[in-house]
């Protein structure tokens, strides 16, 4: 098992971004008389934020709309400070790049947010491309759009030599539109039942592990 391109996902595989989204989705909530915990927000943390609105609370598109820009309103001054990168990523980055695999960031997360992001971190100088959702999140948000948006910008069309890594369900079903195999990690925010009922092909408990496993 040889693969050119790695397409990564971002919030759970690369970096614990939750503390600043569930913060900015309570600020957001409390806009609309909602009051919740940010430790009850868990399920924001992966999924579409336009899914999310609209899934959990019932919301229109037009208070849906609105909810993602106060939550933008707070993330953009404190929510994307409030992310750090999980030991050992900067090992796993470092040397995958080095063994001469094209990294590929897949995120549904704005592309604006995720490339500054990767940059804080000193991360982006490991990646051919930074691809993720378009700024309002209603267009090229799902992972399976942002997984195509990234394959036509590298001129990808065989897509069996590449192969998908993610935390969550939407990681796996995404990639496998393109029937691009997913690893699985479980650092992150999903567990193996849910990974491998979605179809993973492996699930690695470590970024050391995911590494190993990658330069098989």
């Amino acid at each position: 098992m040889s693969f050119k391109y790695i397409l990564f996902d971002l919030d759970g595989t690369l970096s614990d971004s939750a503390p600043g989204i569930t913060k900015s989705v309570a600020y957001a909530l409390e806009k609309f008389g909602i009051h919740e915990k940010a430790e009850n927000l868990g399920y924001f943390v992966g999924p579409p934020l336009y899914e999310a609105f609209r899934d959990k609370y019932g919301m229109n598109p037009e208070n849906t709309s609105k909810a993602i820009q106060y939550f933008r309103e707070r993330f953009e001054a404190k929510g994307i400070l409030e992310n750090t990168p999980y030991d050992g990523v900067e090992y796993l980055l470092r040397t995958l790049h080095s063994a001469g695999k094209k990294l590929i960031l897949a995120t549904s997360k704005p592309e604006k947010f995720a490339a500054e992001i990767l940059e804080r971190y000193g991360f982006a100088k490991y990646f051919t491309f930074i691809g993720g959702a378009c700024m309002d999140e209603s267009t090229r948000m799902k992972k399976d759009e942002v997984i195509e948006y990234c394959l036509t910008e590298c001129n990808i069309t065989d897509t069996s030599e590449c192969i998908m890594v993610g935390d969550r369900y939407h990681d796996v079903e995404g990639a496998k539109k393109f029937n691009i195999p997913t690893v699985g990690v479980l650092y992150g925010y999903g567990t193996r039942e849910e990974l491998e009922d979605a179809g993973a092909i492996a699930v690695c408990e470590t970024p050391e592990a995911l590494c190993e496993y990658l330069l098989k």
